[in-house]
């Protein structure tokens, strides 16, 4: 298989490229990259593969010549490619717009008429909205409440109609919040962590009693090779990691790794429309495709943090 990766320089789509040319993910003959490279991707993350074992091509997925060319010479898309942070989308959301609808209807139209062979776009549970108890499934309706997650679940429904009108095979994972290494530090575990290397007090919205559900970055790569060498045309899967904590607890934990307490929080103004709760019910991936979170979250908390006390290098010229 020849594989476009989109977006494979930032934080998920770049550990998953880093699995294929290391083996881990089989059956993949070539890998090209491309990526715009804004300042949540860069190519620090993909320099220690070896030589030849990708190319990469820097580029926008909005530019329908490039990746017009790119397409016609891959069997099969997986798209990460995205802006992906609320309160970016709060401040501007014309990025998120352009990028993650426009972007990503460029991308289908190319991949339509290419006879791609299969599109898989990595979209996020932030879709469903919040939900007070329970968990998601597939099937629950859309009601995003952020310019970001509206921006994702638009490109989700552009992915179902290219499946319903034109018989494209496409994909959609829909995934819970990630965490691990080369994750860029302005998401809250990368965040706290990298302060409190610095010294610094990690910054809590409102009481901290926001719910998610925490995936380490490895578990929803090998979700997204299943569903890419196994799932089934015009599906949708939730690919979960199981562990629900509020916030605060999550601070919590990540303060007593530091040794440290309370006094180490500075709680901030709540985020505009922050959603409460989020849960997806990762069942389906499970009973069709097998898939199962390996990592327990407390072990991969704990690699992490590692990981930024030991790559300074790479996260202090990207805070700055």
């Amino acid at each position: 298989m020849r594989l476009l990766v989109t977006g494979g320089a930032g934080f998920i789509g770049s550990n998953f490229v880093r699995r294929i040319v290391d083996g881990t993910f089989s059956g993949i003959g070539q890998v090209t990259v491309l990526d715009k490279l804004t300042y949540a991707g860069t190519l620090k993350n993909l320099e220690m593969l070896p030589e030849n074992s990708f190319e990469f091509i820097r580029g926008d997925i909005s530019d329908p010549g490039l990746v017009s060319d790119l397409v016609k010479r891959n069997d099969a898309i997986v798209n990460f490619a995205a802006e992906s942070h609320v309160d970016r989308s709060i401040t501007g959301a014309r990025d998120f717009i352009e990028t993650n609808i426009l972007g990503v209807q460029n991308l289908l139209a190319a991949a339509l008429t290419n006879e791609v062979k299969t599109f898989v776009q990595i979209s996020t549970d932030e879709v469903y909205g919040t939900i007070p108890k329970g968990s998601w499934d597939e099937d629950f309706p859309l009601l995003p409440n952020s310019p970001y997650s509206a921006s994702k679940a638009s490109a989700d429904l552009i992915c179902r109609s290219y499946h319903r009108t034109f018989g494209m095979d496409v994909r959609v994972t829909r995934c819970s919040n990630n965490y691990g290494p080369y994750q860029f530090p302005e998401k809250i575990i990368p965040l706290f962590i990298t302060n409190l290397i610095e010294d610094k007090k990690v910054p809590l919205y409102g009481k901290g009693l926001n719910v998610r559900d925490w995936l380490h970055v490895d578990d929803h790569c090998q979700g997204i090779f299943a569903v890419l060498t196994s799932g089934k045309p015009g599906t949708i899967y939730n690919i979960g990691g199981g562990r629900e904590l509020t916030n605060r607890e999550l601070t919590d934990l990540i303060l007593r790794k530091f040794s440290r307490d309370e006094s180490s929080i500075e709680y901030v103004a709540d985020r505009l429309g922050h959603d409460l709760r989020y849960s997806v019910s990762h069942e389906k991936i499970t009973r069709e495709l097998g898939y199962q979170p390996k990592i327990q979250f407390e072990e991969g908390l704990e690699q992490t943090i590692e990981w930024y006390k030991n790559n300074e290098s790479w996260w202090r010229p990207l805070k700055k």
